[in-house]
């Protein structure tokens, strides 16, 4: 299964592209990753609409089968948080406009599932997300490294539950 996991952001969106690989998904390989950004002096409309147009490109390059989005916290930081679940709201537009089955889960759920604490800081995930796909160097920016932390989240989590259903999907 391929899936491109998304970190919404207006200024920076993660991204990254991950895929099982081996027999009954015996690992995990990221096909590509990165940040969308969008400059700070365009009109909010225009942000939203590059970050919209970027993911409708990854979804045609990549043609993944899901995409996967971190549940939406509230944040001390009103402004943020709206402007959070705009870039969110294009995301899941995409989403929608391209047909991919979507998943959400919430941080709590993607550091359990990738560095098996639930209140792991942005150092261990990275590191988990780095020991994981066997990647030569951490993600730089924390928003990618935010993306594939939730792509792995569901990919494991797939996993889990075919075993759960004795291997039937």
């Amino acid at each position: 299964m391929r899936v491109l996991g998304i970190d919404p952001g207006v200024a920076i969106t993660g991204y990254s592209i991950l895929e099982e690989n081996g027999k009954n998904g015996a690992g995990y390989c990221c096909i590509a990753s990165g940040c969308i950004r969008t400059a700070s002096d365009s009109k909010p409309e225009r942000r939203l609409l590059t970050i919209y147009e970027r993911i409708s490109d990854l979804v045609r390059e990549y043609q993944p089968e899901a995409l996967v989005v971190e549940k939406i916290f509230f944040s001390k930081n009103v402004r943020t948080a709206f402007q959070v679940g705009e870039a969110r709201g294009v995301v899941l537009l995409a989403a929608a406009r391209s047909g991919l089955m979507l998943f959400e889960y919430t941080p709590l759920q993607v550091k359990q599932a990738v560095a098996g604490y639930g209140k792991a800081d942005k150092a261990q995930v990275k590191k988990m997300v780095q020991l994981l796909l066997k990647l030569q160097h951490q993600p730089a920016v924390d928003d990618e490294a935010d993306a594939t932390a939730v792509a792995l989240c569901h990919l494991q989590n797939r996993r889990f539950q075919d075993a759960v259903r004795g291997g039937k999907t």
